[in-house]
């Protein structure tokens, strides 16, 4: 029999240093849905679970919507559920995200274990994150990416028109970076091919969502020059197979595979689909970084860097050394 389970939840803003600007907009907080699952302990203490994650309008997400979406199962919590119960009820999404995750921390303390330990696993090495630089004129990027040009690997958020200027401006800026770029899908047909040049030309590495989910027809009739990576086209097993042809790579991104259970079932098969990996976050707490650590180990891309980006990170946060990440502390989560 499950054990009853009490639920809560709680909408957190998190302000970001400076700011935050991607083609679909701009912000200066990070708003995140914190969920707790607590369950009565051996000697009769509260063991509490957390998961953090954060909605997207995108995706038609809000933050009093989520909220309500996990408020909404306090009674099926308290008559007990699991991991496994929580893929059927509830869909894929930010939600869906928090609960899991908190599930998994529960259920590793409950266990008096790591959850790379439940997960059979090695303890995670340490990994190198990429750092993103916002959307702006070539000017203002370029000055950006100056400042960061000491970090191996550089995300550069692009926007559509003058994003040749802008990656030529970044690229001079940063001589010795691996750079990846983020379209977030601001490309058309028309651009396609002459943007994915120019970034061939800059010596960029990947391409993340250059054209619209659903409108992305056009990647498998190129010569694609640079590997192109699915973000807002996949969100989990269902979405891989109908990807092939356009897409040499996928981003895992807790929050669209509604948690870490589904997010480790669709690396295993995204790569055997062939499609490498990268995995990926939306600005946010190192709570909700930590659970991706355990994806990120087979990971071709990391881009954990969301508490990097903020003016403060929670308690007990991942430990940062430059570009580099380090596995969380059993205080933050797992």
């Amino acid at each position: 029999m499950m054990p009853s389970l009490n639920l809560a939840a709680r909408i957190e803003r998190w302000p970001i240093a400076g700011g935050f600007t991607i083609s679909r907009g701009a912000k200066t907080e990070a708003v995140v849905i914190v969920a707790e699952v607590s369950r009565q302990g051996p000697n009769g203490e509260a063991i509490i679970g957390r998961g953090e994650c954060v909605p997207y309008a995108r995706y038609e997400e809000t933050p009093e919507g989520t909220l309500a979406a996990i408020l909404s199962l306090q009674d099926v919590f308290r008559g007990g559920l699991d991991r496994q119960a929580l893929q059927t009820r509830m869909r894929p999404g930010a939600a869906r995200n928090a609960l899991d995750c908190a599930l998994w921390d529960v259920e590793a303390k409950v266990a008096n274990k790591r959850i790379w330990d439940l997960l059979g696993q090695a303890a995670p090495r340490p990994l190198t994150t990429a750092y993103t630089i916002s959307l702006g004129t070539p000017e203002s990027m370029a000055e950006a990416t100056a400042k960061a040009a000491h970090r191996p690997l550089l995300k550069i958020k692009l926007g559509g028109d003058g994003d040749e200027a802008r990656i030529t401006a970044v690229r001079k800026a940063a001589p010795g970076a691996e750079l990846i770029v983020d379209a977030n899908e601001a490309w058309t047909d028309r651009n396609l091919e002459r943007y994915l040049a120019a970034c061939a030309a800059a010596g960029v590495t990947m391409v993340e969502q250059p054209l619209i989910a659903g409108q992305d027809q056009a990647l498998a009739r190129i010569k694609r020059p640079v590997s192109v990576c699915a973000d807002e086209s996949v969100h989990d097993r269902a979405s891989l197979q109908g990807l092939r042809e356009r897409y040499d790579a996928i981003n895992i991104k807790l929050d669209k595979t509604g948690g870490l259970t589904e997010a480790l079932a669709m690396a295993e098969a995204a790569r055997t689909l062939g499609f490498d990996l990268m995995v990926g976050c939306m600005v946010a707490t190192s709570l909700a970084m930590a659970p991706a650590m355990m994806i990120a180990q087979g990971a071709r891309v990391v881009d954990l860097d969301g508490p990097l980006l903020l003016a403060k990170d929670r308690d007990n946060g991942l430990r940062y050394e430059g570009s580099t990440v380090y596995l969380p502390d059993a205080g933050l989560w797992g």
